[in-house]
């Protein structure tokens, strides 16, 4: 059997799965609603619900194990709570310590840097106006992706993330590709 690869634009309110099997909220937006993927498909590596950008799907597991390695980057606009500063980029770059589950572990060294406000498609749930205070953008550039590890990120060093898209795994880019849009490709490298 022939596998099969698809890049998407996951959309913000969007669980990076297919099946539901939370037992409080029933009602949320899945990624099979978007297409008619073939069974069997998976997604590679997860962006939260409240996270936006390119995803890859596959039916091919192998594939999903290399997608995931350290050797393949993962680019992430965000937009920041405040200014962001050279010092907490700085820290960024160097690592930062976190915890999940109880257990502490430091951020691999990554990029980060400034950049100018990206030209977005407003997102669909609105984020906060100007009267809240500034905010910025940075580029995230990670070899790992443990759980929300870019918004505990950029949380530690304070500057809280309000909006995350990822833009960039690998050489393909989400370029303008619209939000929920599946795209069928041959290969991912």
């Amino acid at each position: 059997m022939q596998q099969q690869h698809f890049i998407i634009h996951k959309p913000y309110g969007y669980l990076s799965q297919f099946i539901n099997n939370q037992t409080k909220r029933k009602n949320k937006k899945l990624l099979g609603e978007l297409d008619d993927f073939p069974t069997g498909t998976m997604a590679i590596g997860r962006l939260d619900e409240d996270s936006e950008g390119l995803l890859f799907l596959t039916t091919d597991g192998k594939m999903s194990e290399q997608v995931r390695s350290q050797q393949v980057e993962k680019e992430y606009w965000v937009q920041l709570d405040g200014e962001i500063t050279a010092a907490a980029l700085q820290q960024l770059q160097q690592g930062i310590e976190l915890s999940h589950r109880g257990k502490k572990y430091t951020t691999l060294p990554c990029k980060a840097t400034a950049i100018e406000t990206p030209k977005l498609l407003a997102r669909t749930q609105k984020i906060r106006d100007a009267r809240h205070g500034p905010t910025s953008w940075a580029s995230i550039t990670l070899v790992e992706g443990k759980f929300r590890q870019v918004r505990k990120m950029t949380a530690a060093v304070g500057f809280p993330t309000l909006r995350l898209i990822r833009v960039r795994i690998g050489d393909i880019l989400l370029g303008d590709l619209p939000a929920g849009a599946v795209v069928a490709v041959d290969d991912f490298f």
